[in-house]
C-alpha cells in the first residue's frame, strides 16, 4: 500500500510517501513564509516525479486535520479531498498533535506537543509510552501555557513542537529540570510520520471528514462578541 501524506497545519508544509512494505519512499518539508496554497501542489507533484510514481499509484491519502492554522488546515484538507474524490483511494485524517508527539522516541515521563496559538496560548495534549506504544492520556486542548505549566506536578515532561521553542524560557522558568525541550530539528511535522501513522488507521468518510480546530477562529469569536453586544 502506497500512502501520500499532506500537512499544511503549521508554518511547515510537508508531504511524504510511505510504502507499508518498503517504508519511507520520500519526503519534502519546507518552512512556508506566505501561503501553503502557493506551493503544496508543487511539492506533491515534485515528490511523485522524483520517486517515480504518479497519483494513480497512491492507495491512501493521509492529511493533517489540525489543530493549527485555520487557513492552512482548510487548504490541506481540501487538497486531500480533491485528490480522493471520484477515485477508489482511501482518505485518513491525522491529528497534528498526535503526529508531532510521534516524533519523540520512547522515554520516561510525559510527552507534551505544543503548537503555538499566539499570545501565550498553545494547542496541546499529553502522551506516555506504555509497552512501546505511545498513548494519549488527555483530551486535545488549547489554553494559556503558563496556566498549563502550573498544573504540572512531580512528573518529568518532554515538550515538542514550535510552541516548545517559542516559549522555552517560560517552560524552563516554571519547571526547571523537569521540563525538557526536544530537538528542534525533530520537532517539526513530518509527512513520512503522518503517512506511517495512517497505515493501520481505518479510513474516514470523504464527505464528513472535517478540520479539527479545538477552538473557534478569531473571526468567529469576534462575531460572537459583536452579536452579544447587539443583543
Amino acid at each position: 500500500m502506497l500512502i501520500l501524506a499532506i500537512d499544511t497545519s503549521t508554518k511547515i508544509a510537508t508531504v511524504g510517501l510511505y510504502d507499508d512494505k518498503i517504508g519511507v519512499v520520500g519526503e519534502t518539508t519546507l518552512y512556508v513564509k506566505t501561503n501553503h496554497s502557493n506551493i503544496i501542489m508543487t511539492l506533491i507533484d515534485n515528490l511523485l516525479k522524483m520517486t517515480g510514481f504518479t497519483i494513480k499509484d497512491v492507495d491512501k491519502i493521509a492529511v493533517s486535520i489540525g489543530p493549527g492554522s485555520f487557513t492552512g488546515i482548510r487548504i490541506g484538507v481540501a487538497i486531500a479531498k480533491g485528490l480522493t474524490y471520484g477515485t477508489d483511494k482511501q482518505i485518513v485524517g491525522i491529528n497534528e498533535l498526535d503526529a508531532i508527539a510521534h516524533n519523540v522516541e520512547k522515554r520516561e515521563g510525559i510527552i507534551v506537543p505544543l503548537i503555538d496559538a499566539r499570545k501565550g496560548r498553545v494547542y496541546y495534549s499529553m502522551y506516555r509510552y506504555e509497552k512501546n506504544n505511545l498513548i494519549r492520556i488527555c483530551d486535545y486542548r488549547d489554553g494559556e501555557l503558563e496556566e498549563l505549566l502550573q498544573t504540572m506536578k512531580e512528573e518529568k515532561y518532554t515538550f515538542v513542537g514550535d510552541g516548545a521553542f517559542i516559549y522555552s524560557s517560560i517552560i524552563k522558568e516554571n519547571l526547571k529540570e523537569r521540563g525538557d525541550i526536544f530537538s528542534k530539528s525533530l520537532s517539526i511535522p513530518r509527512g513520512s510520520v503522518i503517512a506511517q501513522m495512517a497505515v493501520d488507521k481505518i479510513e474516514d468518510n470523504l464527505y464528513t471528514l472535517e478540520p479539527f480546530y479545538v477552538n473557534k477562529s478569531q473571526a468567529e469569536r469576534e462575531r460572537e462578541i459583536k452579536n452579544k453586544k447587539q443583543n
